[in-house]
């Protein structure tokens, strides 16, 4: 879960945006195996106003998909980092 809930995070904070997970699903499709190396892809499939929603697929050495994870976000008020002006 956490790999996939960082991934998810990661991807919905990628706009400068504070960004918070509102709701979150996870579906446990394979079992993970000792020391393997596990990978998390999140993809963007909506962002409209201040909701996000986005998938996430934890995939396992050999390429199968080990769970799907769904998360919706909410964009809160403030900025991870300060915007720059480009003509400074």
């Amino acid at each position: 879960f956490t790999l996939a809930d960082s991934a998810f995070a990661f991807a919905c904070n990628t706009y400068n945006q504070n960004t918070v997970a509102q709701q979150n699903q996870i579906t446990y499709l394979a079992p993970g195996k000792e020391g393997e190396t596990l990978t998390a892809t999140a993809q963007e499939v909506s962002r409209t106003g201040r909701s996000g929603v986005y998938d996430v697929t934890v995939s396992g050495e050999d390429g199968r998909t080990v769970a799907l994870f769904r998360g919706l976000s909410r964009t809160v008020k403030g900025q991870h980092f300060p915007e720059e002006d480009p003509a400074t």
